[in-house]
């Protein structure tokens, strides 16, 4: 049983009864250090975890990312993003409760399972339906304009829907929300009901994950999320002119591998050129091309400036539209601080077309 604080947004009283957590209590409070949050952290499954592990998380995080992060190897140093996104969650809080009439209260901490010890979860607030006890949670996002249609008609991206029931598995609520900022000036909101099959997925996966990469210690296998490549590019500091000893067959596999994939990248990216190429011959000298009263595509020029082009015919616009900026001179820098030079220099995976 947990005592949710007050509101603090002006003119909003929060419930004065129990905020009660059917299947959760308090782990930690919010008001310990981030120091101490980061490190209990480490040693449970919290609902911003989850989507990573399933690989449902977009360009952002991955099973790798989780990984690294529990055994206190995390990269992500904290963005601006993800600062206004914790300063602006009070303010979409405040927008869901005058738009939905349902009243909301900030947690108090860290929820961990009453039985699985390695569950947690931190929810933005409490929901208040009824006098009394809290009757759910709510997950606050801010998301780019960009991101607009994946709310759109009470639509919930996935990674958000898994956050939610991840904290209705926690607590052991029968519902959640979530509200999110679109573009700045758009409140999105709906309401999850609680989904036994997929909680039981969650909890299982999670539970099985948990043991074995984090208890246990076992590196997952490769994926091919986005996130991952740009993880062990940021992973080790390399040292130069070093030799990794690959086992015989299994480097052959993955050349085998890496030069079909390949192979079939080249084909499917011609094949894509030739449909492209006819749209482009029925479009001609037009911009938008119909179909039955609809927009079937679009060629129009609004694609990169050809700077070349333009110089080799405009020679006497040049050097009007020419002005000087200043440049990093990387030539220097490498010569004067190799060490430094090469810690910031990406790395490239060259996988020579003779065989092993």
């Amino acid at each position: 049983m947990i005592t949710p604080p007050l509101f603090n947004l002006p003119g909003e009283v929060a419930p004065r009864g129990l905020a009660d957590a059917p299947t959760a209590q308090l782990l930690l409070s919010s008001e310990v250090s981030r120091e101490e949050w980061l490190q209990l952290r480490r040693s449970g499954i919290g609902g911003s975890d989850v989507a990573g592990i399933l690989g449902l998380a977009g360009k952002y995080t991955g099973p790798r990312h989780v990984f690294e992060e529990k055994h206190g190897r995390s990269t992500f140093k904290g963005n601006e993003a993800a600062e206004i996104g914790s300063e602006i969650e009070d303010f979409i809080a405040h927008m869901f409760t005058k738009r939905s009439g349902v009243r909301t209260a900030e947690a108090p901490g860290t929820l961990v399972h009453v039985d699985r010890l390695w569950q947690r979860v931190n929810v933005d607030r409490f929901t208040f339906e009824r006098p009394g006890p809290a009757s759910g949670l709510l997950e606050c996002k801010n998301r780019s304009e960009y991101q607009a249609d994946q709310w759109e008609d009470g639509a919930v991206p996935d990674a958000p829907a898994i956050q939610c029931h991840w904290g209705m598995a926690v607590g052991g609520w029968d519902h959640g929300f979530v509200a999110a900022l679109v573009g700045g000036n758009k409140l999105r909101w709906s309401r999850l009901e609680r989904d036994e099959e997929m909680i039981e997925h969650l909890v299982d996966y999670c539970g099985r994950w948990y043991e074995r990469h984090v208890v246990e210690g076992i590196e997952p296998p490769a994926d091919g999320l986005e996130a991952t490549t740009d993880l062990l590019a940021k992973l080790w500091s390399v040292k130069a002119e070093t030799i990794a000893e690959i086992d015989v067959a299994k480097a052959k596999a993955l050349r085998a591998r890496h030069a079909d994939v390949k192979a079939r990248e080249k084909a499917i990216k011609d094949e894509l050129r030739l449909v492209e190429n006819e749209m482009k011959l029925l479009t001609a000298d037009s911009e938008i091309a119909k179909a039955g009263g609809q927009s079937a595509w679009t060629w129009k020029g609004n694609g990169t400036f050809a700077s070349k082009q333009f110089a080799d015919a405009h020679p006497d616009l040049v050097e009007q539209y020419t002005h000087m900026v200043p440049a990093l001179d990387v030539d220097r820098l490498k010569a004067e601080q190799p060490v430094t030079y090469a810690a910031f220099r990406a790395r490239r995976l060259i996988v020579p077309a003779k065989g092993i």
